[in-house]
């Protein structure tokens, strides 16, 4: 299979270029003006005129809650809902049923992703208080890493030994993984919950939710992964930044500790739980829009390595309620390439920044083979965005399994067009191929 994409803007590796494109099967094989446009010379041919052609986004946090959860979503759907959006690979979180601590619920994990993921997929190990003995079992070519959380969340997957934290980092640097973390200090937590519930009853209201999952429990949690991967020399990426704060944790001369900002925290701020209510409600905790411009700011400047979603799917049903009641995490992985694409028409950082946050550095970080630049050589994962078209997101646009997005009703002047994963044209313009397949994403 030939593919000729013709006409469009690429942007790569800091470079803006009006140039073309061609794919041979699942590979890229030339990137440049290409002089015969015959259509005898190829099986299809692109026109994207007016567009602009970027490497399609690796999202290194979703959960798509497949095994046990599948009333939420599952691989399938929420893979579906990725191709649309232009996401092209995905790493997968462990807090499922079964939760992904074992080689065997691992295993499980890799054989449901090639039956049923549409695009690239693969599955974080998680830590437990004491399973690093497996560490050294795991194929570091075959997983992202390793996935730690500090804090209590969806899942309940805390780690809160400490001598188990330094084992942790200790067999993850020796056996080369790095380690993603969710860091939120859960004793104070629940001091601030239990203040809450004193003055406000058993449920509290949502809009309390940033002072209970407080900056202090961020940042105290964040400063203790800091020390202990510079202990043991470990590679962290800290997932979800929320806050001003937490960002002085980060130097351009430690580049083996990075930090990774969702769209949630750069779209919304506590102001937005009056409207919103818990459909923002999160972990950790939507913040002020002080901390909400100065993560903005701060994916320019080189502070933040990578944008991810932490797609998170519940059914509205689990929507309802308080800071107890009201289940925490959002679907986001259909728009967040469309929401980003509007901060960089809002001036908040340039497309080609972007791309580096979305693409690139995830898979520098991660070392993901083949993929994440558009280079000759490489696997086809290629989105094409079309600017200047104005629409309006609306229930029945969402592919997720959950029905509903926190970004219903907003109007977004970007618009994802084509999606090619693995050279296959997965996405056209509206119509999706059911029947495509992903590959599992291999490492180092």
């Amino acid at each position: 299979m030939k593919t000729l994409i013709h006409g469009g803007t690429i942007v790569n590796e800091g470079q803006t270029v009006r140039t073309d494109i061609i794919l041979e099967d699942d590979r890229i094989v030339a990137l440049g003006d290409e002089k015969d446009k015959s259509r005898n010379n190829y099986d299809s041919i692109v026109d994207a005129t007016g567009c602009f052609v970027l490497p399609g986004v690796i999202d290194t946090h979703v959960h798509f809650r497949e095994p046990g959860l599948e009333e939420k979503a599952d691989i399938e759907s929420e893979s579906r809902a990725a191709a649309y959006g232009g996401v092209t690979s995905f790493c997968e979180m462990p807090n499922t049923q079964p939760q992904t601590t074992t080689i065997e619920a691992l295993n499980d994990k890799y054989e449901r992703g090639a039956r049923k993921s549409h695009v690239n997929y693969s599955f974080f190990f998680g830590a437990t208080n004491d399973n690093y003995h497996l560490f050294p079992e795991l194929d570091k070519h075959r997983i992202p890493g390793i996935k730690l959380f500090m804090g209590s969340s969806t899942g309940n997957m805390l780690v809160d030994k400490y001598g188990s934290l330094l084992k942790i980092f200790q067999t993850a640097h020796e056996v080369g993984l790095p380690v993603m973390t969710h860091c939120e200090d859960t004793d104070i937590i629940n001091q601030n919950m239990a203040q809450m519930k004193k003055a406000y009853g058993d449920d509290p209201p949502v809009m309390l939710h940033p002072l209970i999952r407080s900056e202090e429990a961020c940042y105290d949690s964040s400063a203790l992964a800091v020390q202990l991967a510079r202990t043991f020399e470990a590679q962290l990426h800290i997932a979800h930044i929320s806050t001003a704060k937490e960002l002085g944790l980060f130097s351009l001369h430690s580049p083996q500790i990075t930090g990774e900002v969702c769209v949630a925290h750069l779209l919304f701020a506590s102001d937005d739980y009056m409207t919103k209510g818990a459909l923002i409600k999160c972990n950790p905790a939507v913040k002020t829009d002080d901390d909400r411009q100065a993560l903005r700011k701060a994916l320019c400047d080189g502070t933040i390595a990578t944008i991810a979603t932490d797609h998170a799917p519940h059914l509205m049903s689990q929507k309802q309620g308080g800071c107890v009641k009201a289940a925490s995490g959002m679907p986001m992985v259909q728009f967040s390439l469309v929401a980003m694409l509007e901060l960089v028409s809002d001036g908040v950082l340039t497309i080609e920044r972007l791309v580096e946050l979305m693409a690139h550095n995830p898979a520098s970080l991660f070392s993901i083979r083949e993929r994440g630049f558009l280079r000759k050589g490489y696997k086809a994962d290629i989105v094409i965005v079309c600017p200047d078209v104005e629409w309006t997101l609306t229930e029945n646009l969402i592919q997720s399994k959950c029905g509903w997005s926190p970004l219903t009703g907003q109007t977004f002047h970007w618009q994802v067009v084509h999606t090619f994963c693995n050279g296959h044209h997965i996405y056209n313009n509206g119509a999706f191929d059911e029947t495509s397949r992903g590959e599992a994403l291999m490492f180092r």
